[in-house]
């Protein structure tokens, strides 16, 4: 499958042209950095772009205090990687490896500067990219995950780190190697989450990460928008990238982490273009570092819990701290949230063997072991060809008595031709099994109940919109989905009952529940919010 981020090792010897080097000379200022001497903390805003005229900088490993990587940065290149497009914080210290002279440009000038010049722009985003993607795979990071298999709140943080593709290394409770037996004694033999060298955080959250990664931006530096898009799906990315190509001051909203459920699909087959298939996170990831460029806020995670209007005509959303951010107009892609199985015990397991998602995250607790799925829609037959790869046995756990009406038929004749997929038709699963994790579960099917050993249950069984917040702004029909365009007499197809608010995606009445079709709705509306902008506008000027 395909994935972002060129080879950096080629891209090192690509230096930017001399014309472009001379753009930036003419925001930046010169400074000098002695060999020794700190450029970055662990922690520290990426508020300056540093391009290197003499001397070297290095990566510090933050608990040895030594070289990290044998590659340093040199003359004609350039420090940072993709946190920089989201005035995002270094994840790893940086040093003067010898005396050092650099040209330093201010961030909002380098952002405007790599959106006037498209060519100097590909050429400083594909080398974030790759260094994005070279540190996530090799796991350098100064964020320690200590016991994620045993502890639920830690489970939690490592899911929204690799969902939002921030490098971090995880360590077993139990390894005997002298680096985890450091971090387990600093954690006190306990699961944890350690940031930097010894800061040891308390009741880990997603939140307290991203807020010490920069990911929780402080949204009061500018709290007045012309377009806020809540939700992180394929929708609400492609609509950040035309808001940001539009030239709309535009943020993006997100609770979890971006790609929505599609981010959670191990391989997308059927989406043009990508012939050999392409994982749902890394399809969307290309669509937030596009909408990053184009100077689109991305904020995460932080949940919309109402929505209303001011007398001016600004939409006001809410967030889950009291905090308020308004905006002319919204788009709603918050999509749909998977339904939970009606068994005792089921809360108890979440995180601890229960899971709806499949990535290779989940998929490391089911080696030698069977996996159970529950579901008879696609997501559910992406996620039992992926477990397949990894678990001794899945068992795909469907209602109906055939998968013909519910899921494409290249993926069911596929499921039902692998030796490694047992396919339970007319059944259910009944029953939990386990102490302080998942270790089993009882199926009920036409020939009885039997009983399935499993690390894994995978629940994928349709969806329900996440509408809830919408706080009777938008007319919602019977299921809780918005309902737009000629339903609601709406000057456009994506319009709400309510002017200026706008629904795209899963959660919009009567949409096709496919990728495509929310990227292409995710384009298309951001036309409509603009002529509703610029009405707005005008109407100022003229008033």
């Amino acid at each position: 499958m395909e994935a972002i981020g060129d080879d950096l090792d080629t891209m090192k010897r690509v230096p930017l042209a001399d014309d472009h080097v001379e753009m930036i000379c003419e925001i930046g200022t010169e400074r000098c950095y002695s060999a020794g001497d700190s450029v970055a903390e662990v922690g520290d805003a990426m508020t300056e772009f540093l391009y290197v005229l003499e001397g070297e900088i290095e990566i510090v490993d933050p608990y040895t205090g030594g070289r990290l990587m044998k590659s340093a940065i040199g003359p004609t290149q350039f420090m940072g990687e993709i946190g920089f497009l989201n005035a995002g914080s270094w994840t790893l210290p940086m040093r003067a490896a010898k005396d050092t002279r650099v040209i330093a440009a201010p961030r909002d000038e380098m952002m405007d500067l790599m959106r006037r010049v498209p060519e100097l722009s590909d050429h400083i985003i594909t080398v974030f990219a790759a260094r994005r993607r070279r540190t996530f795979e090799e796991n350098r990071s100064s964020i320690k995950l200590i016991g994620a298999d045993r502890d639920p709140a830690v489970q939690k943080v490592e899911s929204f780190l690799r969902r939002n593709r921030v490098p971090y290394h995880t360590y077993d409770l139990d390894a005997s190697d002298e680096e985890s037996v450091t971090l387990c004694r600093l954690a006190d033999h306990t699961p944890a989450v350690i940031f930097n060298r010894d800061e040891v955080i308390e009741d880990p959250t997603p939140r307290k990460i991203a807020h010490r990664l920069g990911l929780d931006l402080n949204i009061c530096e500018e709290n007045s928008y012309d377009v806020i898009i809540v939700g992180g799906g394929p929708g609400g990315v492609a609509a950040a990238v035309y808001a940001g190509a539009e030239g709309l001051c535009a943020m993006l909203i997100e609770d979890t982490a971006i790609g929505g459920q599609a981010g959670m699909s191990s391989r997308i087959e059927n989406y043009m273009g990508f012939p050999t298939g392409i994982s749902g996170s890394d399809l969307v990831y290309r669509g937030e570092i596009q909408a990053l460029k184009f100077g689109t806020r991305f904020v995460m995670p932080r949940r919309v819990v109402d929505l209303s209007k001011r007398e001016d005509g600004q939409f006001c959303v809410t967030l889950d701290d009291d905090v308020q951010v308004c905006a002319r107009a919204v788009v709603v892609a918050t999509g749909v949230q998977y339904r939970r199985l009606p068994l005792p015990r089921l809360a108890e397991f979440e995180g601890a063997g229960v899971y709806y998602a499949a990535t290779d995250m989940e998929a490391r607790f089911c080696r030698n072991c069977d996996a159970v799925v529950v579901g008879g829609g696609n997501s559910s037959g992406q996620a039992a060809m992926f477990l397949s790869r990894h678990a001794s046995h899945v068992h795909l756990i469907v209602r109906g008595d055939s998968l013909a009406s519910t899921m494409s038929e290249y993926l069911s004749h596929r499921l039902e031709n692998d030796s490694a997929v047992t396919i339970h038709y007319e059944t259910e699963v009944s029953a939990l099994h386990g102490e302080s994790r998942l270790s089993g579960v009882t199926l009920s099917g036409p020939d009885g109940e039997t009983e399935v050993r499993t690390n894994g249950l995978f629940i994928m069984i349709g969806a329900e919109p996440n509408s809830g917040w919408l706080n009777d702004m938008a007319e919602l029909d019977d299921r809780g989905f918005v309902k737009t365009g000629d339903e609601v007499g709406a000057a456009s197809q994506y319009e709400t009952s309510t002017p200026g608010i706008y629904a795209i995606g899963d959660v919009r009445s009567g949409s096709v529940k496919r990728v495509a079709s929310a990227v292409g709705e995710g384009s298309v509306v951001i036309s409509a919010a603009w002529n509703h902008i610029a009405a707005q506008l005008d109407a100022e000027e003229k008033g």
